[in-house]
């Protein structure tokens, strides 16, 4: 299963309205998305810091999944003040680092992690299931949401699937190495995969005909705005707001 390392806890975050999260963390990602000034950026690294300490989240599971996409933005510094053209900062022999380059890959590197930390205060605070039914509270396609949840809850009969041909692969002599063999087995334990998920999937939509399913999810609880949710929609908006003073100032 996939470990919901930040769904416990019962700060303020968790408490909040499902529908409200997602809402703010969508438009919230959309205008850090879009800024290029660097005060709205720190600004906005700034409010999602707050957020993750206001969640009372594990901050080592925090900085581990921040390594974890950084070192997929190490390369982007590693080639992009390389190839952008501009005025250079400094020379390492015959590799010019251009200013222009740099400062594009900085805020590359602050709209990344103010994004990714806004996702991981409001989206990762609560569970796969209760998001699932807040997006149909939010009247998206309910075969979005079907699709949404279905596969959150088989990807992982698929992944013992695969887990169990490997194993048998491997009792049968199987040794990984890079020849036409290897690629062949793993083909074959691919494409069993699939059959073997087209048939569970053929069987587990049956069965769910048989128990009157009607391609549809209910939600056991029912979600109400609260002061508390006033209230935060409110300092949320400011900050919204903020980030957009910042941002377009100049051009008012």
């Amino acid at each position: 299963m996939i470990n919901e390392a930040f769904t416990t806890s019962n700060s303020i975050i968790h408490r909040l309205d499902p529908r409200l999260k997602i809402i703010y963390a969508i438009f919230f990602s959309i205008l850090v998305a879009l800024c290029n000034r660097f005060e709205a950026l720190f600004f906005g690294l700034t409010v999602t810091v707050c957020l993750i300490l206001l969640a009372r989240l594990d901050k080592k599971i925090v900085f581990k999944r921040l390594i974890l996409v950084n070192g997929l933005v190490f390369f982007f510094w590693l080639f992009i003040p390389l190839t952008f053209e501009g005025e250079p900062i400094f020379m390492l022999g015959p590799l010019s680092f251009s200013r222009p380059g740099v400062l594009l890959a900085c805020r590359f590197t602050l709209k990344t992690n103010t994004i990714l930390m806004m996702l991981i205060a409001f989206m990762s605070s609560m569970p796969v299931s209760t998001l699932g039914h807040a997006m149909g509270m939010l009247k998206i396609h309910p075969k979005l949401i079907l699709l949404f949840l279905m596969t959150y809850r088989y990807i992982f009969v698929i992944q013992q699937e695969y887990q169990r041909l490997a194993r048998s692969a491997k009792i049968r002599g199987f040794n990984p190495s890079t020849n036409i063999h290897t690629y062949k087995t793993y083909a074959y334990i691919i494409g069993m995969l699939f059959i073997r998920a087209s048939e569970r999937a053929e069987r587990v939509h049956n069965a769910m005909l048989c128990r009157g399913f009607n391609r549809r999810f209910y939600c056991l609880n029912e979600y109400f705005l609260t002061p508390l949710d006033w209230g935060i929609s409110f300092l949320l908006f400011i900050t919204l707001t903020g980030i957009i003073i910042l941002e377009w100032s100049q051009l008012i």
